[in-house]
């Protein structure tokens, strides 16, 4: 398991390449499931999901003799259809579960697996952008995991939510395979990939930082109507009709 995060973080490419050596066609299949487990299952927001995207575009570019370890054309459908899928069965888990588990009511092992500082930011999220934030929070790491799952509790008008969802996948992935597939075999790219990571992270990450400041420290107003994260109303007048 060590070496297996070891090689995510540092070696991403290489452990893809290594698994198509062992498996084939099977690395979509793989693909396919670490994305769908990512925005699908809001108790999976741990999985790489921009930092995979830049790597399988790295590894879609042709080599001096033609050879692709693996096909743009078949590799970018494959991520696209399996964040859409994800992020629908998070919006539909949501919607049987999340008004429940928002008022803490729910006592099952999987409200207990939630975490429920997640659940509160991503809320805080999705009331500060509305429908917006489905797109928004697709290049957030963990936000992108618990958006859907509160559109859905929060009763989004499912129409609504599938034109945000399909743009935030298709925007998603073009940006980060794309970046991949232009950068990714640059030579220091290559010679470090780890710092590649660690600055698409990074940089992922620095909304969630500057939510998190805002919500430790909050001005005066915020502070006076923020609700406790214990208890997260769930306004479904409101977030049903937000774009």
């Amino acid at each position: 398991m060590r070496q297996l995060l070891h090689d995510i973080f540092s070696d991403l490419p290489g452990l893809l390449q290594r698994f198509v050596d062992s498996h084939g066609a099977g690395v979509y299949a793989l693909l396919f499931a670490i994305v769908f487990c990512e925005t699908g299952l809001v108790i999976t927001p741990f999985l790489p999901g921009d930092s995979l995207f830049f790597a399988v575009g790295a590894l879609c570019v042709p080599a001096a003799d033609g050879s692709r370890i693996l096909e743009l054309q078949v590799a970018a459908p494959i991520l696209f259809a399996a964040a859409i899928i994800g992020n629908t069965s998070n919006y539909w888990i949501g919607r049987a579960t999340g008004p429940r588990i928002f008022r803490g009511e729910s006592g099952s092992l999987f409200a207990r697996l939630l975490s429920r500082k997640h659940l509160a930011a991503a809320h805080r999220f999705y009331e500060r952008h509305g429908g917006k934030a489905v797109i928004l929070g697709q290049f957030l790491p963990i936000i992108r995991t618990f958006v859907p799952y509160v559109a859905g509790a929060g009763a989004m008008n499912y129409p609504r939510f599938m034109i945000f969802n399909i743009l935030g996948a298709g925007l998603w992935v073009s940006i980060c395979v794309g970046a991949g597939y232009l950068f990714g075999n640059i030579p220091w790219v290559k010679q470090n990939f780890e710092l590649v990571v660690m600055g698409i992270i990074a940089v992922s990450v620095i909304p969630v930082i500057v939510q998190v400041i805002r919500t430790r420290f909050p001005s005066r107003a915020e502070a006076q109507t923020a609700p406790p994260p214990e208890s997260i109303p769930i306004d479904n007048s409101k977030t049903g009709d937000a774009a």
